[in-house]
């Protein structure tokens, strides 16, 4: 079961707002030892979403998603899932009672008594109307929870509001309350070193032939052209199962001495 991100929002497109996401989903899923196997970006645009979310459903991957799953004219996620998934949105009954929640606690603070019926309030059950079969995602920050849907075989899809402050403790959640079991399950070893004024030419044959004596091992090359205050380099290095990628490094490092090039720890 690979693990995807899916980001969702027109703002992020444009540069309105910068997205934090990504790097904060690669932070908790290294912490449990986990990682990402892929990440998708999609504006607005409902045909678009609804397509990304079809093909998607129908893999056995584990997908975090952000974003459009309010009620404004904007926010087109939980529809799209629904059509998608060729059901109808209906209101979750655990959902209605956490917004009905959120209602009550907002009037209080405000010294007054809740009045559900009011039109804002029942627009408000909007964000409760979820993809039928679909599960809730409590949300520690405003009680508004997001929802999950399972495929048809293994893995399900995760949906969580844009706001990072809502989005990180619900897929937190999902985590800790349904995934525990494959945490730290395949432990890796990343190393690797600079290699100064190299060709990545001269450096793929050794790179060939340490994937291909230890396959447990990836090889990878990240070249920097340098500026004012850097050299050029190669970022070299290895990372996958710890003793194979041990011992792959050492290879590198012996061939690296072979060539006669010069490097330094990354």
């Amino acid at each position: 079961m690979a693990i995807g991100l899916i980001i969702i929002g027109d703002e992020i497109l444009s540069g309105r707002r910068v997205d934090k996401h990504f790097p904060k989903i690669l932070e908790m899923l290294s912490a449990r030892g986990l990682s990402l196997d892929w990440a998708e970006y999609i504006g607005d645009d409902p045909a678009r979403i609804t397509a990304t979310l079809k093909r998607t459903f129908a893999s056995d991957d584990i997908v975090f998603c952000t974003g459009g799953i309010g009620a404004t004219p904007d926010d087109h996620t939980r529809q799209c899932a629904a059509a998608a998934l060729g059901v109808p949105l209906v209101l979750h009954p655990e959902a209605r009672e956490k917004i009905r929640e959120r209602i009550a606690d907002t009037a209080r603070d405000a010294g007054s008594e809740p009045d559900y019926d009011t039109p804002d309030n029942l627009h408000r059950l909007k964000m409760g109307e979820f993809p039928q079969g679909a599960a809730i995602i409590p949300n520690p920050f405003n009680k508004i929870p997001g929802f999950s849907v399972p495929h048809q075989g293994a893995g399900a899809h995760y949906f969580a509001p844009g706001f990072p402050v809502m989005a990180w403790p619900m897929f937190e959640w999902v985590l800790d309350t349904y995934y525990a079991d494959r945490f730290h399950q395949n432990p890796q070893l990343e190393q690797s070193v600079l290699v100064f004024e190299a060709m990545e030419s001269t450096l793929t044959p050794l790179m060939e032939a340490i994937e291909m004596e230890f396959p447990l091992v990836k090889v990878f090359s990240l070249p920097h052209v340098g500026d004012a205050n850097t050299r050029r380099h190669i970022d070299l290095g290895v990372k996958g199962e710890p003793v194979q990628s041990a011992a792959a490094f050492k290879k590198m490092l012996s061939g690296l001495d072979q060539l006669k090039a010069e490097y330094r720890p990354a």
